[in-house]
């Protein structure tokens, strides 16, 4: 994960095979998916579009034979929606936004509701990925609704960050529809 955060994405890579070739990920693939999923985001980044699409079916296909068992509390975050989410992270970075925003709707449809922010900061996801299809009204109102589900005070960085690439984006367009041109000026007022 560092290693993504430092923009690494080879030695990001080279953690993900680390991480399946360990003890625990051939006993459990929920770990193995884990570990196929963060390969599959590593190798988007650097551009390796076929074996990144094969560690992501790998992700998928070990999380779907991954039994209910009792884990530690550090990894009840990987469920099905965020199999989904990273996913559609995947396809994002590749650059078909039309598949990464059908993964998307798919997170948002399979998130815990107690999950406020995760589901506020796939929505600015989903709202960039309907901008950079040209969807630009639609955009603006995703990004809208996910401004409002933030918490008052909720401190949400990642969120208002990718709003505010949600507004580079609208505005990189040109559009004077009064929707996309209102949108970028409120959005002045939260981001």
């Amino acid at each position: 994960m560092t290693a993504r955060q430092r923009e690494d994405f080879a030695e990001g890579a080279s953690a993900a095979d680390v991480m399946k070739s360990l003890a625990i990920a051939r006993r459990d693939p929920l770990y193995a998916s884990l570990a196929h999923m963060r390969n599959a985001r590593s190798l988007a980044r650097m551009n390796h579009a076929s074996t990144c699409i094969r560690a992501l079916s790998a992700a998928e296909k070990s999380f779907s034979r991954a039994a209910e068992t009792a884990r530690p509390e550090w990894i009840s975050f990987y469920d099905q929606s965020e199999v989904y989410g990273l996913g559609a992270s995947v396809w994002f970075t590749l650059g078909d936004y039309d598949r990464a925003e059908a993964f998307f709707h798919k997170t948002l449809g399979s998130i815990r509701p107690e999950m406020i922010r995760n589901r506020a900061l796939y929505t600015t996801h989903l709202a960039l990925s309907q901008a950079r299809q040209g969807e630009l009204e639609l955009a603006c109102s995703t990004g809208l609704k996910a401004y409002k589900m933030l918490p008052k005070g909720s401190g949400s960085k990642r969120t208002t960050d990718m709003l505010g690439k949600v507004r580079r984006a609208l505005q990189e367009s040109g559009s004077r529809a009064p929707e996309v041109t209102d949108w970028i000026e409120r959005s002045h007022q939260w981001i």
